[in-house]
């Protein structure tokens, strides 16, 4: 039989789609407010959430309209990721992984073994 080798990959916590939402609003957030960032890029969320909320929409189909207002969500905050500095947003990237991973530490891990006790009545 072949061994297994252990690779060197290691993979992120995924938290799922809500955890994913609030990490990169979270991150819109801080960018917005770094003096680093263009203004003309802080423009971009600004314009997503204004069209958000205005009563004229692109398309006025029911079913359509709610995911092109979705869909400009995401593409405004794209678009906004994209135009700030790289070396901001992985800072900021950066300072909210260390957030996430507080308690997952290998210093909190205890090595022993488990013992049945039986209490006499």
């Amino acid at each position: 039989m072949t061994e297994k080798k252990i690779s060197d990959i290691s993979i992120t916590q995924q938290g799922g789609i809500v955890r994913n939402l609030l990490n990169q609003l979270k991150l819109i957030f801080r960018l917005m407010g770094d003096r680093r960032v263009n203004i003309f890029a802080k423009l971009v969320p600004i314009g997503a959430l204004i069209y958000l909320v205005s009563p004229i929409d692109v398309i006025s189909v029911p079913i359509i309209g709610v995911v092109d207002d979705a869909a400009l969500l995401w593409l405004g905050s794209y678009i906004f990721t994209e135009l700030c500095p790289p070396e901001v947003v992985a800072e900021h990237m950066q300072a909210l992984a260390g957030n996430m991973n507080d308690g997952d530490t290998h210093e909190d891990i205890v090595d022993a073994e488990a013992t049945d006790i039986k209490e006499e009545l």
